[in-house]
Parts: structure tokens; sequence; C-alpha cells
């Protein structure tokens, strides 16, 4: 019997990479002589999901793979809900909460999935984001500020919000 992860970003980074597509394509940017000539450029695209990410402001391919699949991890945690929703936060997400604030930076490995593990439990809360913190061991501001840290992440659950009727966060 097979067990079955409940989000992509569970997997090892190389089961991620076998879950996506990848093409080398020529992009604008830094390069010099070869700009334009070399297809240094990165697009990723999660097979299941449909959800990519892109890459092209190195001369390296593998440095533009390396971005490409980072972003795409943000991506996949903003875009895809956790199947089932968790019924409370992971251990890896209480290692990161002491009093009631959350210390994870931006570019850290673990980011992705503390991420996703935040908008897991949005979803589960109704997106209320008072019930939202409360259950994920933070005040209502540390919660914010966490989805602030990120723009994107920040732009979603505005849109989470106006779609559900719910008014911006400031």
């Amino acid at each position: 019997m097979t067990s079955r992860l409940s989000h992509p970003l569970q997997q090892e980074e190389e089961q991620l990479k076998k879950a996506c597509s990848i093409t080398r394509t020529r992009r604008g940017g830094p390069g010099g002589q070869h700009r334009n000539k070399v297809e240094t450029a990165i697009v990723i695209t999660h097979n299941d999901s449909g959800i990519s990410a892109q890459a092209g402001e190195e001369r390296s391919q593998h440095a533009n793979l390396t971005t490409a699949i980072a972003r795409l991890k943000v991506n996949l945690a903003i875009g895809v809900r956790s199947d089932p929703l968790p019924t409370a936060p992971s251990e890896l997400w209480n290692s990161r909460v002491k009093n009631r604030r959350i210390a994870v930076s931006v570019h850290h490995a673990d980011y992705p999935l503390i991420l996703t593990e935040a908008f897991d439990a949005l979803a589960s809360n109704e997106n209320d984001i008072v019930a939202t913190a409360a259950f994920l061991g933070l005040s209502t501001s540390q919660l914010i500020k966490f989805f602030k840290g990120n723009p994107q992440a920040f732009d979603h659950v505005q849109r989470i919000r106006s779609a559900h009727g719910l008014g911006p966060l400031k």
C-alpha cells in the first residue's frame, strides 16, 4: 500500500523535479555576446497542477534552474491546498513559533512548506484571518506580517478575501 502525500512540496526535490516539465529557452537579460544565442532561461511547470515558474536573469542555466525551482515552490505553496487540510499545526510550524511570533526567512528552505501550511490553515478556517492566527498559535498581526513578507502571497490573500466578500488587510 502506498501512502499519498498531501501536497507536492512534501516530496523530495528530485521527486518534485520529476513531476515537472522543464523547458530551456532564450530570454533577454545578461549575457553579453551570448545573449539570445544560448538557452539559459528556464520555465518549469508542475504537471499535475499546471503551476509554473521561470527564471532567466542569470547567465548560467544551472543558476536559473535553481531560481525557477525556488519560485515554483512558492507558487505551489500559494496555489495548491493540501488534501486533507490539516487539523493542527505541524511540528515544523510549531518549531518556528515562539511567543505568538513566527520566525522564518523567505529565503529559508522551509519557507515554502510553512507558507503552504499558513494557506491551508486559512482555507480550513474559511479565510478568517483571526481564527487562522489563533489556530496557528500566532497573533493576528504576526500572521498578516508573515503574509506581507512575500508580496505574491499577500496579494493572493487579498484576492481570496475579496472573492469571499471580506475587506482587505492593511
